[in-house]
């Protein structure tokens, strides 16, 4: 397992948040969608367990020689949508 850190931005209230999670080694040599679904099964089981999590990502773009995924969409909310930015990186 590898740790990895999510900074998150709510596009509408500016508000950041900042996560660390664990998944299995090597996503940052995998598709940038793999470890962006690793940390949406982060958020979904950990940190909003009794929301029901769903997401649609406008783009998504990694940064090969900085090691980062940097995504942009829409997390899908019972009580709304919520446009973010997501960049991920190792911890």
């Amino acid at each position: 397992m590898t740790k990895y850190k999510a900074v998150m931005f709510d596009a509408e209230t500016g508000a950041q948040n900042i996560y660390e999670f664990e998944s299995e080694n090597h996503l940052m040599e995998q598709s940038r969608m793999r470890l962006i679904e690793a940390f949406m099964e982060y958020v979904d089981h950990v940190e909003l367990p009794k929301e029901d999590i769903r997401y649609e990502i406008q783009t998504a773009l990694k940064n090969h020689e900085l090691g980062v995924v940097t995504a942009v969409g829409v997390l899908k909310l019972a009580h709304g949508d919520i446009p973010f930015m997501v960049m991920i990186s190792r911890a």
